[in-house]
């Protein structure tokens, strides 16, 4: 007889909360996952799948990164950066696996490119990830009633764009048959330095002659007025009503791609709306100081799981 708590145990234990939450979700019913401890350790599960095909035909990925153990898991859906024009969603790769051995469901997806379509096709490739990650969470032991979002870069841009417009209609495009009813709204958003000033950031380009970023701008601004339609600073500016989460900005001070006066400004802006926002300066830092280890990368993996511990427990 298989004794109590066994690995029997175990597996009855696990198909009886992935029932409970698919029921929950298909309810509405939001659900209670286990405390989530950010010093825990979990050994991962890591699959791919395909979630959607854009329109240049191109499968559109999702990396799924499951911690082995009872859960349910916090979910996160990660969306790279690139500029908009380049990367996929093996970008964030160690970051990804950092969250996700402490006891994170991590979905990172590809975008669509700049060069297949401009704005807003991937941000319609992100809300459209949000509803599609509601119905499937609970079958990779995460928990769909508090999805989070971290962003990179670009990915920044578009998460905060998801943050702060979850319903807009042009985001909201593309179908989810299964779930039509689902909604793109997030609990809250981690970003490492965030184009949080679209049109900032053109200028910084210009400013220093890099030719090739400020042809990803003009690639990914068409039209140009774009740019300033969907730049979070200006929503802020134009006092447009958006719906406020909790945001984390992680941001180098020696970034020169983002300039930290331009981060900072946005963040007391957000403050000043209403919003709660968590802004951290990493001295010494560039724009990619995550994709090398170190100090500052173990500091800003504390600080996100810390962060998504306020928010989920």
């Amino acid at each position: 007889m298989e004794p109590f708590g066994g690995k029997m145990e175990s597996v009855r234990r696990r198909d009886f909360i992935k029932g409970v939450s698919a029921l929950g979700l298909a309810a509405g019913v939001k659900l209670s996952a286990a405390s989530y401890d950010p010093a825990a350790k979990f050994d991962l599960k890591v699959s791919e799948v395909e979630y959607r095909r854009n329109k240049a035909g191109r499968r559109l990925m999702a990396r799924i990164y499951a911690p082995v153990g009872n859960g349910p898991f916090p979910t996160i859906l990660d969306l790279h950066g690139g500029a908009w024009n380049a990367k996929d969603r093996k970008t964030e790769e160690p970051m990804d696996r950092a969250i996700a051995e402490s006891g994170v469901l991590v979905v990172a997806v590809d975008l669509t490119l700049a060069p297949e379509s401009p704005y807003p096709a991937c941000v319609q490739d992100a809300n459209y990830a949000v509803r599609w990650l509601k119905t499937k969470a609970a079958s990779w032991n995460g928990n769909p009633a508090k999805i989070g979002v971290y962003g990179s870069s670009s990915g920044g841009h578009v998460a905060e764009l998801l943050g702060m417009r979850p319903r807009d209609s042009r985001y909201n495009a593309i179908p989810l048959p299964e779930a039509p009813n689902a909604d793109a709204s997030v609990a809250y958003v981690a970003m490492r330095s965030p184009i949080s000033n679209t049109f900032a950031r053109y200028q910084s380009a210009e400013n220093l002659k890099r030719s090739a970023m400020v042809k990803n701008n003009t690639t990914f601004f068409a039209p140009w007025d774009t740019i300033h339609e969907s730049n979070p600073q200006e929503i802020l500016d134009r006092h447009e009503t958006i719906t406020k989460v909790p945001f984390l900005i992680m941001q180098g001070a020696l970034d020169d791609n983002v300039l930290p006066a331009v981060q900072a400004r946005f963040a007391q802006s957000y403050r000043e709306a209403g919003g709660d926002i968590q802004y951290e300066l990493f001295e010494g830092c560039e724009h990619e100081w995550v994709a090398q280890p170190g100090p500052q990368t173990d500091r800003a993996r504390q600080i996100l799981k810390a962060f998504i511990a306020r928010q989920v427990n």
